[in-house]
């Protein structure tokens, strides 16, 4: 499934159609990060998303970065630019709004979206499988499918 998944975002991206090559998370990817946002329930998380290239050109969101210096509160997360890591490549960045109506992107995170990648998971209370949706770095929601990791 993953490598038809990844040979048809290929080949929209090849057509110009594809934004950013990112067409799926790994599951084990997306339950650290519902885990981690209820952990830290009621304040927020952030961390950064980075994919992994596969051979048929597409990208699967991988893993989370949670960078030192991290700040969060009931209303908001933040890190610290100066603690990115060198020679890492960030394709978005994942968080969570501790209000089950707050699933949308706010203005301020629309700003950090448009400095950090193309793909952007807020996931939201109760933190189930499906407390969550993506964006792009514009706030339009956007599908991923999630995929399990070989």
């Amino acid at each position: 499934m993953l490598r038809s998944l990844l040979k048809r975002s290929a080949a929209r991206k090849r057509n110009g159609k594809a934004e950013g090559g990112v067409c799926c998370i790994f599951k084990d990817t997306l339950e650290f990060i519902l885990a981690v946002s209820e952990s830290s329930h009621p304040r927020e998380f952030v961390g950064l998303l980075t994919a992994e290239r596969t051979a048929e050109g597409g990208e699967v969101i991988s893993d989370v970065i949670i960078l030192p210096g991290t700040r969060s509160s009931s209303f908001s997360a933040s890190f610290r630019r100066d603690m990115l890591p060198l020679g890492v490549r960030f394709v978005g960045t994942a968080h969570s709004h501790p209000k089950p109506q707050a699933m949308r992107p706010s203005p301020q995170d629309l700003q950090m979206f448009a400095q950090t990648g193309q793909r952007h998971i807020i996931t939201f209370f109760p933190y189930g499988e499906d407390c969550w949706r993506c964006y792009d770095a514009l706030g339009r929601e956007k599908q991923l499918k999630v995929v399990e990791r070989k």
